[in-house]
């Protein structure tokens, strides 16, 4: 594949090279002005090759632990056909907007977020758009929302490295992400494909997050590989990350995501992810 191929496909650019290319080293030059009444220090996008892997849940557990570190935080709530954090942290809409913007929900732990789910009539039916009309909503979710000031925004992104992603990357300034995966072998071929996107777009990729690692017996507290071996060492060492954490299937986190109060957990598993963030 060419080296410029994810530039290409925003500009026409038909070289087989980026070398020589005045934006090689300038890959988010269309990038969109925040809107004029937020301020954000740094944005963080969690990420996933493929679906299924608790993107959502990662990026919901560590804005709360920044939360509860003192961090004015906000959550983009990028997955625009397959939305959930609203729901996890017991959010409805409409969000409010005046004339200058649409002003992100607080959660009950002072969270902001912005979703679709929290702009449309019926939270429940399905957001049938295509591709350029999702990217443009999330270009304004940068644009037209006023978060305030905020030392983090994480970027909870759709799975997969489609023009969601490469909207984000372009369009707004990342300073780095976090690829969430899966203990399944296929774990190797789903990571490389989220951090080579990044490498191609000139984002640092902070580490990696692997959930549902195992389930620990209630009564002798031995860990279960309930989806097979951990692959995620293997992977790290190839691409030369970290390995930021492992984190157990827990129950109670789901119940908490289910009634919408997601913002009352704390995972010690998380230290070393936060640490990266920091």
């Amino acid at each position: 594949m060419p080296e410029n191929s994810a530039c290409s496909s925003a500009s026409g650019c038909s070289k087989e090279s980026c070398e020589g290319c005045p934006s090689k080293n300038n890959t988010q030059s269309m990038a969109e002005p925040i809107n004029p009444l937020s301020s954000v220090k740094k944005v963080i996008g969690i990420v996933s090759g493929k679906g299924g892997v608790g993107k959502s849940f990662v990026t919901a557990s560590l804005a709360s632990a920044m939360r509860r570190d003192g961090y004015e935080v906000g959550i983009m709530d990028a997955d625009i056909t397959g939305p959930s954090i609203p729901k996890m942290f017991g959010l409805h809409g409409p969000a409010y907007g005046t004339d200058d913007g649409i002003y992100a929900m607080p959660a009950e732990n002072g969270v902001k977020i912005m979703s679709i789910n929290l702009l449309v009539d019926d939270e429940e039916a399905p957001v049938i758009w295509r591709g350029p009309v999702i990217g443009g909503a999330v270009k304004q979710f940068w644009t037209d929302v006023i978060w305030g000031d905020l030392d983090y925004l994480f970027v909870d992104m759709p799975p997969g490295t489609g023009d969601v992603p490469l909207t984000v990357f372009q369009s707004i300034p990342v300073d780095g992400i976090i690829v969430v995966t899966s203990p399944q072998e296929l774990v190797q071929l789903i990571v490389k494909k989220a951090c080579h996107m990044a490498e191609m777009m000139h984002i640092p990729v902070l580490g990696i997050v692997e959930n549902f690692s195992y389930a620990k017996c209630p009564d002798c507290g031995k860990e279960i590989p309930v989806f097979g071996e951990s692959h995620v060492e293997e992977a790290a060492k190839e691409l030369s990350l970290p390995v930021l954490c492992r984190l157990p299937l827990e129950p109670e986190f789901a119940k908490a995501a289910d009634e919408g109060r997601f913002y009352e957990t704390e995972n010690p598993c998380l230290e070393a992810a936060i640490a990266a963030l920091k």
